[in-house]
């Protein structure tokens, strides 16, 4: 009896832990007028950020809060994530008693931002297990996948009524990257639906402040999704494929492979941050440039800047608004000195509008120079592994439905994510065609 207590326990510690406490103490904080309450408030709110970006960059380099310090300012952002004094983790991932509840009360299942995870581990457990993932997913695989990408998008938008108003988020920007997620972890046909809506239902995972109904359904999806990695584990190792992942499953580095774990932990991250980066990507994209008809006009008239608009894009509205690190020791940034354990809130979105970087960053110019030095995909050992895929999956997801249809129009009632880190539509009403 106590045993079943306990496991029911677990989860309502772990929400709160990970969710209800941080919700309701930013909150608080918010009305106190601290800076990091009142930008995941505001995100969360969907409420314009531009104004607390440069609130905090006015504040220092380094601006100080009631959780750490957070900065908006693109060089601290690229020397924090970049830098050897800092690594990922959570406050209580380090022996406290906080931690020891966190551990306790940890799922069984695979998590994107829990160990295994590389979202989740440091050196030396990083260095290994990013040299074999990072020895599959190249440049150069991931390219030699731009015709299927380009099948699949052409695939979707010949299913679509041009006459009949839609949802985009729903009918394209989301079952883009989930359709090419699933080849790339061959998924076999039979079981494409099943992945599909696990997909969607887990990448709220990677949020922070959720629900409880919503946890719990991302609970469940993730442990649907963990069950069903293990057949299909199975199913690779004794008939593997031409896709990525039965050339991960086989991968070497000394004769050591990935284990069961990190190879289901990879698939989850594939999932959740492959789907969420490029259906933000996409919506957010679509979202601008319906809006801009003179940047629609540059882009037609030079198609080959279809690659920098979608720079643009990420640096203008990026998918994810903003990250944490650790200090592992007493250091300094930008001549701040920080202690051990000190935490440092990078706000990705707040150093892509940083104009010591980008001239007149508060407008959205495809033919911006220098519109790839965003920060959007991180800096350092912990920089995206599917830039490449996401980068692709936008170029071709916009160039595509805007060469199809030129005369697209985003109908009001699009309504922002109400999440508090990812960014981007919940929806998109839209026409097809005048």
């Amino acid at each position: 009896m106590l045993e079943g207590a306990l496991a029911r326990a677990k989860p309502v510690v772990r929400w709160g832990l990970g969710h209800a406490l941080p919700r309701t103490v930013l909150r608080r904080e918010a009305r106190r007028g601290d800076l990091q309450g009142r930008m995941v408030v505001a995100a969360a709110e969907g409420r314009e950020l531009t104004g607390l970006f440069e609130e905090i960059r006015e504040a220092g380099p380094l601006a100080r809060t009631r959780f750490g310090w957070m900065t908006t300012t693109h060089a601290a952002v690229r020397e924090v994530l970049a830098s050897e004094d800092f690594r990922v983790g959570v406050i209580g991932s380090d022996g406290s008693a906080l931690g020891r509840l966190v551990e306790w009360s940890a799922g069984e299942h695979l998590h994107p931002v829990r160990p295994p995870s590389l979202l989740a581990v440091n050196p030396p457990e990083h260095t290994r297990y990013r040299k074999l993932v990072t020895g599959v997913f190249t440049v150069r695989a991931v390219e030699q996948l731009r015709g299927r990408v380009q099948e699949i998008a052409d695939g979707l938008l010949d299913a679509l009524d041009p006459a009949a108003p839609l949802d985009l988020v729903e009918s394209y920007c989301a079952l883009l990257p989930v359709t090419v997620i699933s080849e790339i972890l061959g998924v076999p046909p039979s079981d494409l639906g099943k992945v599909l809506s696990l997909g969607a239902a887990a990448a709220p995972s990677l949020d922070l402040g959720l629900g409880w109904r919503t946890f719990r359904h991302v609970e469940t999806a993730l442990a649907e999704f963990d069950a069903w990695l293990g057949e299909h584990l199975d199913h690779l190792r004794r008939n593997p494929g031409d896709d990525l992942f039965s050339k991960l499953v086989a991968a070497r580095d000394g004769g050591v492979g990935l284990t069961e774990t990190e190879l289901k932990s990879t698939a989850g991250l594939v999932l959740a941050a492959g789907f969420e980066t490029t259906v933000n990507l996409l919506g957010s994209g679509i979202a601008l440039l319906a809006g801009d008809p003179g940047q629609l006009a540059v882009l037609r008239e030079r198609p080959d800047l279809w690659s920098n608009a979608v720079e643009e894009v990420l640096r203008y509205d990026p998918p994810v608004l903003l990250t944490g690190r650790l200090a592992t020791r007493a250091t300094e940034v930008a001549g701040v000195p920080l202690p051990r354990g000190a935490l440092v809130t990078t706000v990705l979105a707040g150093a892509n509008r940083d104009p010591g970087v980008f001239a007149d960053p508060g407008v959205f110019d495809v033919t911006r120079a220098g519109a790839r030095d965003h920060v959007s995909f991180g800096a350092g050992r912990h920089h995206c592994l599917g830039a490449s895929l996401a980068r692709m999956e936008g170029e071709i997801g916009l160039r595509t439905i805007f060469g199809r249809f030129p005369g697209l129009r985003v109908l009001p009632g699009g309504r922002r994510r109400d999440t508090r880190i990812l960014r981007g539509y919940e929806n998109l009403p839209a026409v097809l065609t005048p």
